[in-house]
């Protein structure tokens, strides 16, 4: 039996051989086979290192995780922000987590304007592209520089022939440099999160060499900003595109003054996650907001106040501390809030804004807020979620709405006031963003699309007092009026 099994064998392998034989012969081409690398052999071992871990990095089938630091608290932090490591030898940065806008970018070491120091205690650094073995500056010619010319993330700096840039953001900040390609060092978890690996993905990133407005302050300066945008520029779209990680990712900030949080590449896995679809064609994530409704009744809003063109719809942006409503709708927002309030809440006006006096819970004494979004998905608004408490007196508390008018236009912009205590589910691949109430201090199941199933991952905060046991909590701000912050918490990216 053995024996013929073995001569069937020996024919097919000839069969198939003389079959190569008459392919190959009759092929018009001559195939060549061509180094990844030079052969004389000057060629460094970190050099060789880098390319394998890429190519790990493409057989990649856990979840890439980050860490999360910072609170919605504009009288703390004001922004949530995770750290990257960039280049070889690696170096950390820290970023702030924005979904305005596309690009990852962080100073270059001869940035003009950007901050030395930070008030949020984490040591800051500048990337130099010199001291990276593996760098290299993106040139015109570069796929990814046409890529992000065709999305206006990127320009041709002809006479230094490098692919540049130039961002200018809703709070009147702005900062410019240029692109480089270097290696992103990243933890998967497989599994269980304490099976996790290390590994990197060559990726386009921004090096600025100015900046300008907020981004030049130390209270609460970071490194850059890592844009979570959807166009070709952004990591979560290169990552996605060499098969690196899935084309969805999620987040779940946390709520509370200690903050932190989740920021996963990958789908978190909750039964009541509801799904609204985006809005096909635009630069933000847009949604379809239909209508308002405090205490079960709908408000008297027209539904075109929240249609979706150039200049209105209503975005998801985690880079933008408080949240906006459309000019036409949020007199009627905040009327039926104050109707609504009980007998412990009352009405005062403090420099121009709708605030309250409470001496009860505010869970008691507000009412319940729902947005509601095409697909018959609503998220519902706890009192916290739409309200910033103010200094209390007494038995006293203050409490001031926190969502802001959009003065002059018609766009509602949902930033990490109303985000956070919550699961954001970014799913490019099926265009459609998903939501749930959730404790972000728990773990999460996450899913990464592959036979791997889920992977569980714990929510956590960056320690950024790496000399000292304080929290920022114990040393706060120092307080500033309402109406003074919101002139620098719109993070999203307007122009280039």
């Amino acid at each position: 039996m053995a024996a013929t099994l073995f001569r069937a064998v020996a024919v097919t392998v000839i069969l198939l051989l003389q079959f190569l034989t008459v392919v190959l012969c009759s092929f018009p081409a001559t195939l060549t086979l061509e180094r990844a690398f030079p052969s004389n052999h000057n060629v460094q071992l970190s050099q060789l290192r880098a390319r394998d871990r890429v190519r790990h990095g493409r057989m990649l089938s856990g979840v890439i995780d980050f860490p999360v630091g910072g609170t919605f608290n504009p009288y703390l932090v004001g922004l949530y922000f995770t750290s990257v490591k960039l280049g070889t030898p690696a170096t950390e940065f820290y970023v702030q987590i924005d979904t305005g806008s596309d690009v990852l970018w962080v100073g270059c070491n001869s940035c003009s304007g950007c901050p030395q120091s930070s008030g949020l205690k984490i040591q800051l650094h500048t990337f130099n592209p010199q001291s990276s073995s593996t760098a290299s500056v993106v040139s015109c010619s570069d796929k990814m520089c046409t890529l992000g010319i065709n999305t206006q993330d990127a320009s041709c700096d002809s006479q230094n022939k490098r692919c540049a840039y130039t961002f200018q953001y809703g709070d009147g900040s702005g900062t410019s440099g240029y692109y480089v390609s270097d290696l992103l060092h990243f933890d998967t978890a497989a599994g269980n999160q304490s099976v996790t690996s290390n590994s990197s993905a060559s990726i386009v990133f921004g090096c600025s060499t100015s900046a300008s407005g907020v981004l030049q302050k130390t209270d609460r300066a970071v490194d850059g900003i890592f844009g979570f945008g959807q166009q070709e520029m952004s990591v979560i779209s290169q990552l996605s595109s060499q098969g690196v990680a899935p084309k969805v990712f999620s987040h779940c900030f946390k709520g509370d003054d200690t903050g932190g949080g989740v920021l996963v590449l990958g789908e978190i896995v909750e039964p009541n996650i509801v799904y609204s679809p985006l809005v096909q064609n635009q630069p933000h994530y847009n949604l379809n907001l239909e209508s308002i409704s405090v205490s079960g009744q709908t408000l008297p809003i027209d539904q075109s106040v929240f249609a979706t063109s150039s200049n209105q719809g209503t975005i998801v942006d985690s880079g933008t501390t408080l949240a906006y409503l459309a000019q036409d709708a949020y007199d009627p927002f905040v009327n039926a809030i104050t109707s609504a309030v009980s007998q412990s809440a009352t009405p005062v006006s403090s420099q121009g804004e709708q605030c309250y006096t409470v001496t009860s819970s505010i869970t008691d004494a507000f009412p319940q807020v729902s947005l509601n979004f095409a697909g018959n998905a609503s998220m519902i608004l706890r009192p916290q979620d739409y309200l910033l408490q103010q200094n209390s007196a007494g038995d006293a508390q203050g409490w001031c709405i926190g969502i802001q008018k959009s003065d002059g236009q018609d766009i509602t912009v949902l930033g990490d006031l109303v985000l956070k205590d919550k699961i954001i589910v970014y799913d490019l691949a099926n265009q459609r963003i998903g939501w749930v109430q959730y404790d972000c201090s728990m773990p999460v199941s996450v899913s990464s699309n592959t036979s791997t199933g889920t992977a569980s991952v714990n929510g956590g905060s960056i320690d950024v007092n790496n000399n000292s046991s304080s929290s920022l909590r114990n040393e706060p701000f120092k307080l500033i009026p309402i109406s003074m912050m919101f002139v620098f918490l719109v993070h999203i990216y307007i122009n280039h």
